[in-house]
This record gives structure tokens, sequence and C-alpha cells, in this order.
């Protein structure tokens, strides 16, 4: 695969990197914004939420099989925990996403000017291929249609062996956009940019999934632990500071891959404009006799 000796070393410079304490606060910044925003309006319609809800899952004929085959397996208390449970599942990838966006479009660009502030990449020139507004536009795009994706395939998360496939594949798709997108804004052009995207569809599309599946971890454990919805307000602050600290990590992996391969792409145009074919010219000696 190309580039997959760089995927490798672009990673360990990242997972070293996210230990700074820049970065540290680069991950505690939009997890604190979100965290706040959320949690107000979790309060703000916890109750009311929690009535339309359950009224939903009694009388929708799509629903109200769940709970009655719960009651029948056993569990006769599911009237009371299922539509607190539902609103979980529902909750978790709006507040993912959301997450993501807000990194995306605030934080990894400050990840960028880290980066490329090192010596090895200090010369690269800077040619905007992409602006804030181009940013915004394909940041909620991409959003968008992994929101839809999710809403789709939410129904089968309750599912063992889906609910730690799912959730890695449509957050490594959509942190593969996004951070592939906002890394490359300021300093690639669009040609360049999706030359790289082109050649290193697959390594990032790679990283994404890797990336994926490590912000997967707390899904799970929400998705599948009784604890997660007791504790619910405690457990899911915990576990969006993880998803935080992750997505800056993942923010740091594309930037080391994609600044450096942007760099040697254009050494490489560089040395290819200056290679001047030798030309071998015979030259006749005059025959003096």
């Amino acid at each position: 695969m190309v580039g997959l000796q760089q995927v490798v070393k672009s990673f360990g410079m990242a997972l070293v990197g996210t230990m700074h304490p820049r970065m540290l606060w680069l991950s505690l910044r939009p997890f604190l914004i979100v965290s706040v925003l959320w949690g107000l309006l979790i309060w703000l319609t916890w109750t009311p939420a929690l009535e339309a809800l359950s009224i939903f899952l009694t009388t929708s004929a799509f629903t109200s099989w769940i709970q009655d085959g719960l009651v029948w397996a056993g569990f006769e208390n599911a009237r009371a925990w299922i539509a607190p449970l539902f609103f979980v599942m529902l909750i978790i990838p709006l507040i993912t996403i959301s997450l993501l966006v807000f990194i995306a479009f605030s934080t990894v660009p400050a990840i960028v000017n880290t980066v490329t502030r090192q010596p090895a990449y200090q010369g690269l020139e800077c040619r905007r291929g992409g602006g804030v507004f181009g940013s915004l536009i394909y940041t909620l795009w991409s959003a968008f249609l992994c929101l839809v994706l999710v809403m789709l395939t939410l129904p089968v998360w309750w599912v063992p062996p889906l609910v730690a496939i799912l959730p890695p594949l449509l957050w490594g798709w959509l942190t593969m956009r996004l951070m592939s997108y906002d890394v490359l804004a300021k300093h690639a052009s669009t040609q360049e940019r999706d030359a790289l995207l082109e050649k290193y569809r697959w390594p990032l599309l790679l990283m994404g999934i890797v990336s994926g599946m490590l912000g997967a971890v707390p899904t799970f454990f929400w998705a599948t632990s009784a604890l997660a919805l007791v504790l619910f307000p405690i457990v899911s602050f915990v576990a969006l500071w993880v998803y935080s600290i992750i997505f800056v990590f993942a923010a740091l992996w594309f930037s080391y891959f994609l600044i450096d391969a942007l760099q040697k792409m254009r050494q490489e145009e560089l040395d290819k404009a200056l290679t001047v074919p030798a030309r071998v010219i015979d030259l006749e000696l005059p025959n003096h006799g």
C-alpha cells in the first residue's frame, strides 16, 4: 500500500504529540464547550423528551413490539428504562458528530500550525486551496451525510457484532473526510489536495477507520452497559473527553501524514522541473588534411 510506512511513522509522532500540554489543552477546550452546550440542552429537554419517546415507543406499530418482547423475555421493568435507553442511543451519535465537527472546524487549524512550525516544514508555501466558508460547508455536508447513515443503521446497533463494526466505519469515514480537507485547506491548492486524496485514498481511509475504532470504545460502552445508563451524566462527561483526545490525536496523525506527503509531492515536482534531459551533440571536427 502506497504510504504505509509514513502511516506508521506519523502514527508514532501523533501519539507522542498528543501528550504535549498544548495538545491536551486543545482537546480540553472543545470538550468543555460541547459539554456545556449539550449539558444544558439535555437538562432542558430530558423530561419532555422521555415522555414523548415513551409514548412513541408504546403506541407506534414499529416500536411497540420491543417493549412487549422484553417483558416476554423476563425484563418486567423494561417499560421503565427502555425510553431512557433509546434517548441515550439517539443522543450519542449527535454528541459525537458535533464534537468532531467542532474540532475539525476550530481546532485542526491550530494543530496544523503547530506541525508546520517544526523545522522540517517551515518553508512550506501556503496556497490556500480551501477557505473558512468552504471548510464550513464541507464540514456541515459531511456531518449531515454521516448523521443520515447513523439514523439508517441505528436500529441494528443493538446487534452485538454490529455495535463493534458500524461505529468505527462511520466515525472513520467522517474523520477521514473532515481531517483530510481541513489539514490541507491552508497549505495545499485545490489541485494538490485532489491529487493527494486520490493517491493516498486507502491509507487515509485506514487511518480514519483506526481512529474510528479508537473512538468507538466509549460508544461500545455506552451502548452495551447498564451502568452507563444509570450514571449517564458522569459517564457521558468522561467519555466525551476521551472522544476529544482521540479526535485531537487523529488531527495530529492526519496532519503529520498529509503535510509530509504534500512536501514530498512538491519536491518531486521541483526535481522534475529542474531535470533537463541530457542531449548528446555530435560535433564533427573539420579535417585539415
